[in-house]
């Protein structure tokens, strides 16, 4: 019998993302406070998880674009996948894999691409 696939909470974010931003970087990225920044995320804008053991909470880089929004389709896809029971650090480690897309999760939103990944997520439900 082969073991079952790593759940998705037990992954090792640092490997799966490259960037982290702690709440200030985070901050001065969005033009917004710190503590703005901690609403965001429990308000789904945005997500944070705990990257190494001992370390504080960050955000993917990627979640912000250039223009210090969160990138399109994100806070839509956070929620979508909250309500299916996923947590901040599961959410993650879902938008970084690269599992059925041509490409991760992350790369389609920052390409537009945002309906098709919202479609899967959707059907993570089914």
């Amino acid at each position: 019998m082969s073991d079952p696939a790593p759940r998705l909470a037990d992954l090792d974010l640092a490997t799966l993302v490259d960037e982290w931003l702690d709440w200030d970087s985070a901050a001065a990225r969005i033009g917004v406070t710190p503590a703005k920044v901690r609403t965001m995320v429990r308000e789904h804008h945005l997500a944070a998880a705990v990257p190494v053991l001992g370390g504080g909470p960050k955000i993917p880089a990627l979640f912000i674009d250039d223009e210090g929004l969160p990138v399109k389709g994100l806070p839509g896809l956070l929620v979508s996948l909250h309500d299916q029971g996923f947590d901040d650090r599961e959410c993650i480690a879902w938008i970084f894999l690269d599992a059925d897309l041509p490409g991760r999760p992350i790369d389609a939103l920052h390409e537009n691409r945002g309906s098709e990944v919202k479609r899967r997520a959707q059907a993570l439900g089914f």
